[in-house]
């Protein structure tokens, strides 16, 4: 809510001085960091002596002049570095300051010392202070500055110091302007603020936060004696029941009076304050009509709070000129005649009347609104009015009432409450005149200055200079919105209570809010005194890092500090007080940069910490020791390292242990370093330092310092010195780089396995049968093993077992070239698959058939798809028909399942998985390393080639996984694996991996990553690496078919083009390149019928584009994907059921979708689609006619407009379309009807335009409304919804009594 720049109040002063030349100066406060990135901006005129600039930099930031020196910056004199005279009576001109060009200027310390903040008493000034004009009014959200405006950003210091005019202003919370403009006129209105100091609240009566006079009294005390700037209004907020969003609604300032005046009332019943509202603000009016044939008159008495003045006349250009020409217009009678005339009960007959206003009786404080605020029919926008209009600092009411008054009706005007902005929103303000001193002031929130009468005429309105004339709905101007006069009666004019008259329950008030402020002042003393620093801590039981926040003041010595952070860590049951210690520490580097000796104990914390400061380069440890351990000395300039001992021999990375060592050391020194910090020998250790990601770096030239091989002061190390051969290869082909380089690219991933996945329903029946057997499941395992001396390696069972899943796999895929495209798989070739468990005759075949029937027989409502929309992702549970066909033939090897909560050991004594280094050595021999490509001719990549040979056999990478209990609840049934893998693995092998705990072939399932929020996209590129997974990720594996080369993924949608929501998911499909249309129609023929129960014969539905949920080209049988259709991953179509046979047979035509609008019946027909043969409009005009009946040369259209089905409001059809476009072709402008389902509107233009009266349009109006919301579409033009203003006397938002 900021003001407009151009109506912004300006002083007096600016053009008196506007002939002498002026100097801008722009200061940099460097004496704190909170307020080193602000400026100071003043613009002083030429001859003011420097003295009175340094009194003027101390007024603004609040400092206490005399404590700071100003140096030039870094302008034009930036070589003097010599402190300005502060004493000087020297002009600034002659100071070397330059007209016309930025004078730079720094703020520093005074000798060292920090500037002193002014402190609240020094805040006032004196009269002859008063006068002094720095810059214009500062305004509230400024963002720049224009010619003489004074561009600001306050310190928190700059508030605490009261207004040079001794007025207090009021913070606005957000956008509470209109509320600190009535309130600080309601202060300023003597009669109302000793009326209501008068008023005692009764504590034991109502509580005291939520009593609204209460409130507005400490308010009111506040505003007359506090010595801060500006005051925080939440309290009287809090009062009317609001929360902090109200904060954030703007509402207007009249009805905000209005509403607040009636909730005093409520509150002041059976008070001495009961009438007051009415006493001071209600006058009388009498509402009558005389009839002009008998003269009879009736008419009623009504009060008013306030008089509503129109700017301009309804039906006018020109609006009112003055304030008393709209008074004059406001009592104005008008004739009721024709169908207007007036039933007069003395003549028993309707009769011409006059119909008026007259006032019978006006308020001690008269109220006048100008309504600004109009609605503008022709744009059917609300908007403001600018228009000038003037308005009288004396206005004498005895012209506009009748009754005989003997006492003087002359008002004073005292308050203009301003608007800046225009309908959509702005900016109040309020021009308040004291009847202390008879002197103007600006209350712009938190701001308050002196103004002139002058100032005062700059709110009439209009255009002024250079500015234009603005009247349209989102013009901006600034103008008077309310008045405020006061009846100038000497016997009843008030004067402010005196401090001596106060009653005593305010004396009392007073006293308590000055001890308020007062201890608030020494918080902030306290608070400026206190180091506030980051503090850590490694809990020495949880071992968990943990963070808090030390706050300490700066006179505390270290040893107090450390008390203080002990406590706020809460280890004192983990270690005793003398077994701690404060470090400086670098969370970001995790370094810790020095430790304190123990003469520095008793040093304060300001000292220690280089000052009090808002944010530190460095934070603070809370370091422990167990009793018998001594704390090491940290040095500055000392570098940490951790340090990683590498066993080769079991492939395993230890955890890190730090030493500190100096970067002058050679590499030769620090090897002796880790050697004793390690205990393994120097002589054969070999050093690794990692860089950054992935540089993995060999120290081995024994005489360079830790600096040039690129230490720095948090460094990782690895270390590893056994007597092996490993030491005598290259680096880069020993043993030891491919661990680490391992150990830098292995992520951590989290894996749900498929609920009663093959693997876990084989798992289960094995337990079964070894326990019935013989008890133990080792024992059914031990079959397998045979001679002791021939013992198989669970790497040779899965090399086996893949091995015949892809000689299966194989077999499937020559076997189906020969079948039916729509047939799946034959379950018996399952049985004819040697179980790689064939040495337990008791347990394969009949396991390999129990298995089948687990998953053919599984419920079939796990394969029902849900309706979603068209952004939603295929992130359901279920199997689609599809995939259950493929899923019915799976082959899975039941050995390879391992995925229950317990290990379940296996041939060669292992718990678990670990697939290492022999996995598929086999199948890679021979062959060269190489890394997948994405394939050019599809979307999709495919894990499996034509050949039916994988594409993920790449050279190895390291994958380990082992079972894992989630606390995710999962269903019963679902189990997790906890995977270890090198990143750089394909999707493809990936997932070839994952084959065994899945049970099925890789091309059998899917894989979905699982982002924030549980929301699961599929990975389908397989030929991409795993590199944008990170430790911790979630993946989610689901039964289905994976797709094959040249394959896609495809959403088929239902579209009912009568329908509200006309676009229905019906299910995904599979389409390959080199289908037909009619080949892919057959395929979802059965699928239409089991999931959809649409049973449909072939030439019964179409298939067509989709475009978000625009019906696009439809496709015609022969069509061949790839090469006339384009296709892609994730596509979706459109599947439209026909009523008749399929008219398009052609490329050539063109189908459109009509809609016919009867204008005489507000009504719009259903659609009906229109094949034309060509694009031309003589065709499209004759098929219309041919399906309406209406002559050809009485036929319009009209182009639909937006996303189908093109809705729009049929109050608006007639006429906000583009009807009956001069071209003689569609797919030319304004039309560019080029493809299939464009939305064509018709009508016949002999057809009349049904006439509806108010009742029927709002009534119709309220129904499109509530069609079009439901469907999604714009109905008109509607501004953000106001939010209604109440006043809670209850303090609760939710209940009743509320006033609106």
């Amino acid at each position: 809510m900021v003001p407009n720049e151009e109506n912004q109040l300006v002083p007096k002063e600016i053009e008196s001085a506007a002939d002498e030349p002026r100097v801008l100066c722009i200061i940099q406060d460097t004496t704190n960091s909170k307020t080193v990135n602000e400026r100071i901006t003043l613009n002083l005129p030429a001859s003011t002596p420097l003295r009175r600039l340094f009194e003027d930099v101390a007024s603004k930031v609040g400092y206490v002049n005399g404590t700071f020196d100003l140096v030039w910056g870094n302008g034009i004199n930036v070589a003097d570095m010599t402190p300005l005279d502060q004493t000087s009576d020297k002009s600034i001109l002659e100071a070397r300051f330059e007209v016309g060009k930025k004078n730079f200027l720094r703020l520093t310390d005074k000798d060292g010392e920090q500037p002193h903040i002014m402190s609240e008493e020094s805040g006032t000034t004196d009269d002859g202070n008063q006068e002094r004009f720095i810059g214009p009014l500062p305004r509230e959200g400024s963002v720049g500055c224009t010619n003489d405006y004074v561009c600001q950003n306050y310190s928190y210091s700059s508030i605490l110091s009261k207004s040079e005019t001794g007025y207090v202003g009021l913070v606005n919370q957000a956008m509470t302007c209109y509320l600190n403009s009535l309130l600080q006129t309601l202060f300023m209105t003597p009669e109302f603020r000793n009326a209501l100091y008068k008023w005692e609240f009764e504590e034991s009566e109502e509580d005291a936060v939520m009593s609204i006079p209460y409130q507005l009294q400490r308010l009111f005390v506040l505003l007359q004696t506090s010595k801060k700037r500006a005051i925080e209004t939440t309290d009287v907020t809090r009062s009317f029941g609001w929360d902090s969003s109200e904060a954030w609604q703007q509402h207007d300032v009249q009805e905000l009076c209005r509403v607040m005046f009636d909730a005093l009332e409520q509150k002041w019943k059976q008070t001495e304050q009961a009438d007051l509202i009415n006493q001071l603000y209600q006058g009388k009016l009498k509402d009558y009509v005389r009839c002009l044939e008998c003269g009879y008159e009736g008419w009623r008495i009504d009060t008013y709070l306030d008089i509503p003045l129109v700017i301009r006349p309804y039906g006018s250009n020109q609006a009112f000129a003055s304030v008393e020409e709209a008074l004059h217009a406001f009592i104005q009678p008008e004739i009721l005649d024709g169908p207007n005339q007036y039933f007069c009960e003395r003549c028993k007959k309707k009769c011409d009347a006059r119909k008026g206003l007259r006032f019978l009786h006006f308020p001690y404080l008269l109220t006048l609104q100008l309504k600004r605020f109009d609605f503008d029919y022709t744009t059917m926008h609300r908007i403001k009015l600018n228009d000038r209009m003037t308005f009288p600092e004396e206005l004498d009411m005895s012209t506009f009432i009748d009754v005989e008054d003997e006492n003087s009706l002359l008002y004073e005007l005292f308050s203009v409450m301003v608007h800046s902005g225009s309908a959509a929103g702005g900016h109040y303000y309020a021009c308040i005149k004291s009847f202390n001193d008879e002197q103007w002031y600006s209350f712009n929130d938190q701001h308050v200055s002196k103004i002139t009468q002058e100032d005062i005429k700059k709110t009439y309105g209009g255009s002024s200079g250079s500015r234009g004339y603005y009247s349209s709905a989102f013009a901006s101007s600034t103008n008077a919105y309310m008045l405020i006069y006061r009846l100038k009666d000497p016997t009843r004019n008030a004067k402010f209570l005196d401090v001596n008259e106060y009653p005593e329950h305010i004396k009392q008030l007073v006293q308590k809010e000055k001890e308020l402020e007062e201890q608030e002042k020494k918080q902030r003393e306290i608070e400026r005194n206190t180091c506030k620093i980051k503090l850590f801590c490694m809990h020495p039981v949880k071992q968990i890092m943990m963070e808090n926040k030390l706050e300490v003041h700066k006179d505390k010595t270290l040893k107090e500090a450390v008390k203080i952070a002990y406590k706020i860590m809460d280890i004192e049951e983990a270690v005793p007080l003398d077994c701690c210690r404060l470090v400086k520490y670098d969370e970001f580097h995790d370094y810790l940069e020095r430790s304190f000796e123990e003469e520095e104990e008793d040093i304060p914390m300001g000292l220690l910490l280089g000052g009090v400061k808002s944010t530190y380069m460095f934070d603070l440890l809370l370091e422990t020791r167990t009793p018998d351990q001594v704390f090491q000395c940290y040095k500055p300039g000392e570098v940490m390292v951790k340090v990683h001992v590498v066993d080769l021999k079991t492939e395993s990375v230890a955890p890190s242990i730090s030493v500190r060592a100096y970067l002058n050391q050679t590499v030769t020194e620090f090897k002796q370093l880790i050697s004793k910090a390690v205990c393994l020998p120097a002589e054969t250790m070999r050093v690794v330092l990692e860089r950054c990601y992935n540089d993995l770096r060999l120290l081995n030239v024994g005489n360079k310092t830790l600096k040039a091989e690129g230490f720095f002061r948090s460094n990782k190390v690895f270390v590893e010195s056994s007597e092996s051969l490993d030491r005598q290869m290259a680096y880069t082909d020993s043993h030891l780089w491919k661990l680490l380089d391992r150990h830098a690219n292995t992520i951590r991933l989290y894996v749900s396995l498929p609920e009663q996945s093959p693997g876990s329903q084989f798992k289960r029946t094995v337990n079964q049968k070894a326990s019935g057997d013989s008890g133990n499941l080792d024992e059914a395992c031990a079959r397998v093993k045979g001679p002791l001396g021939n013992m198989r390696s669970v790497e040779a069972v899965l090399e086996e077992s893949t091995e015949k899943l892809k000689s299966l796999s194989l077999q499937q895929e020559q076997e189906g070239d020969n079948a039916d495209s729509s047939k799946s798989t034959e379950a018996s070739d399952f049985e004819s698959i040697e179980s790689p468990l064939n040495e337990v005759d008791s347990l394969a075949s009949a396991e390999n058939r129990e298995l089948e029937n687990q998953i053919q027989i599984s419920d079939p409502e796990n394969f029902q798809s849900e309706e979603r929309s068209d952004s939603d992702v295929n992130n359901d549970r279920s199997t689609s028909s599809v995939d259950s066909d493929i899923l019915s033939s799976s082959h899975s090897s039941d050995t390879l399942c391992n995925v229950d909560s317990a290990p379940m050991p296996l041939a060669n004594g292992l718990d678990s998985h670990s697939i290492t280094s022999s996995r598929r050595s086999k199948a890679n021999e021979g062959k060269k390393e190489t890394w997948d490509t994405a394939e050019d001719d599809s979307g999709t990549d495919s894990e499996y080639d034509e050949s039916g040979k994988s594409t993920g056999e790449a050279q190895y990478m390291y994958f380990k996984a082992e079972p894992y209990a989630s606390d995710e609840g999962s269903g019963e049934g679902q189990k997790w694996l906890l995977v270890h893998v090198d990143k750089r693995i394909t999707l493809s092998s990936f997932k070839q991996h994952l084959e065994p705990f899945v049970g099925v072939l890789s091309s059998h399932f899917k894989v979905f990553r699982v982002y924030a929020s549980n929301q699961e996209f599929e990975s389908v590129r397989l030929n991409e690496t795993l590199s944008s997974f990170s430790d911790d990720n979630k993946i989610t594996i689901r039964l289905g078919r994976a797709l094959k080369k040249g394959e896609y993924r495809v959403k088929v949608y239902q579209l009912l083009i009568n329908e509200p929501e006309p676009c229905k998911f019906l299910l995904d499909a599979v389409f390959a390149k080199g289908m037909t249309v009619r080949q892919s129609k057959e395929e979802l023929l059965p699928q239409l019928r089991e999931q959809c129960g649409l049973d449909l014969t072939i030439d019964r539905f179409r298939l067509r584009k989709k475009t978000w949920k625009n019906p696009g080209t439809v496709f015609l049988d022969y069509h061949v994907y790839e090469e006339d259709i384009n296709i892609s991953s994730n596509w979706e179509v459109f599947l439209e059921i026909l009523d008749g046979a399929e008219k398009m047979k052609s490329m050539s035509q063109l189908a459109v979708l009509s809609r016919r609008w009867r204008p005489s019946e507000m009504k719009l027909d259903s659609f009906q689609e229109v094949v034309l043969e060509s694009s031309s409009v003589d065709e499209l005009k004759e098929k219309l006619s041919e399906i309406s009946g209406i002559p050809l040369e009485y036929i319009e259209f009209a182009k639909g407009r937006g996303t189908f089905p093109c809705d729009i409001s049929v109050l608006e059809i007639h006429q906000d379309l583009d009807w009956n476009p001069k071209v003689s072709a569609l797919n030319v402008w304004p039309l560019y009807i080029c493809d299939d389902g464009a939305v064509i509107f018709y009508r016949d233009k002999t057809e009349e335009l049904i006439e509806l009266t108010d009742e029927q349009r709002n009534e119709l109006m309220k129904k499109e409304s509530s069609r079009l919301q439901k469907t999604g579409h714009r109905v008109t033009y509607s501004p953000r919804k106001e939010k209604a203003l109440k006043i809670y006397l209850d303090g609760a938002p939710n209940r009743e009594s509320t006033q609106d």
